[in-house]
């Protein structure tokens, strides 16, 4: 199949003069991370061995960085440049596809499969963004990620078929807002994921942080999400909660995109703490104080709930490969994906 999209490239800046990162090493490095050998690695990209050690090698020699090393009887382990190149790399595609609703045109299909007319608007998040390609490239189906304030006004307006969102009971701080926005007697839920939110700190937890009032109490510099996200109103509602003012927490106002890209921040130092999902903090070996319990839905009209499009992006959700990919993220749940949830 032959598609036509729009990606970030990376360059190696010396002294004034750009050159392109070989686009087989990031697939390369995420296969690496992920089966723990370079040779499945290689045979999964579709790169020969020896090639896939050279285009590492070459690459960090170009950075003044080893990239992955060779482990005897163990296969490969990437190093912490390489962890949080990645990681960058995730909030570069995130950052782009924010700002732009990607172009995704399958080449060769003459007319748009039933699942290809849903526009699906929705809050970015570890699991979609893992699958989200393979949605694209084998079910022609494009996922533009918003915050989840804004794929719901989206959605509200008519300029998306399915909102993309996470939401939480139970917090002690009342009934969800974003809630509010649906209709029980015009929309529906449909069930995806649920996912542990709460506090990404440095390695080993130094400072023994357990809640929110730890932050304030011991004065540490946040790194948040930007408003409209559904996490950044989570955060918020836990700290009225909390009754902790956000003018009490240092870096309040300090703002990243992607759940990478706070656990990212924590991880190169620039921030004490952030707020975000159990999988971010463990892709990049970070610890976590669990908070929060929440679902991630998708909300779509009811009397559509039953079309070939709703129907084949339901049976998209419940696959084996989607169940595949949620399950290797930590803080992850399948929570019956693809099943009609009740709107309460």
């Amino acid at each position: 199949m032959r598609r036509l999209s729009v990606r970030p490239d990376w360059y190696v800046d010396v002294e004034g003069a750009a050159e392109p990162v070989d686009r087989r090493l990031l697939p390369l490095l995420r296969a690496v991370r992920r089966l723990g050998s370079l040779t499945a690695a290689a045979r999964e990209t579709g790169v020969p061995y020896r090639t896939s050690w050279a285009v590492l090698d070459d690459a960090g020699r170009r950075l003044g960085k080893p990239l992955a090393s060779r482990e005897r009887g163990r296969g490969a382990k990437l190093s912490a440049f390489a962890d949080q190149w990645l990681a960058l790399d995730d909030v570069a595609t995130a950052a782009l596809a924010a700002r732009l609703r990607p172009l995704d045109l399958d080449v060769r299909r003459a007319s748009p499969s039933p699942i290809a007319a849903l526009r699906v608007a929705a809050s970015h998040d570890l699991a979609l963004a893992s699958v989200r390609d393979g949605w694209a490239e084998g079910h022609g189906v494009s996922v533009a990620f918003h915050g989840s304030a804004e794929a719901l006004a989206l959605y509200a307006a008519g300029e998306a078929d399915v909102a993309g969102f996470h939401y939480a009971s139970g917090t002690g701080a009342g009934e969800d807002p974003l809630l509010r926005r649906l209709r029980a007697d015009r929309d529906a839920l449909v069930r995806f994921v649920t996912r542990s939110q709460g506090l990404i700190l440095p390695r080993g937890n130094p400072r023994r942080i357990r809640s929110l009032a730890d932050v304030a109490a011991h004065g540490l510099s946040v790194v948040n999400r930007q408003p409209g996200s559904g996490t950044r109103l989570l955060f918020d509602r836990l700290l009225a909660a909390a009754r902790i003012a956000p003018a009490a927490v240092h870096g309040y106002s300090r703002e990243e995109f992607t759940h990478a890209a706070v656990a990212a921040t924590v991880a190169a130092g620039s921030a004490d703490v952030g707020f975000g999902v159990e999988a971010a903090a463990a892709q990049l070996g970070l610890a976590f104080v669990p908070l929060v319990r929440e679902r991630y839905r998708f909300a779509c009209r009811k009397r559509a709930l039953d079309s070939a499009a709703m129907m084949a992006f339901r049976a998209l959700l419940a696959s084996d490969t989607t169940r595949a990919a949620v399950t290797l993220l930590r803080g992850y749940r399948l929570d019956a994906p693809g099943r009609v949830a009740a709107l309460r």
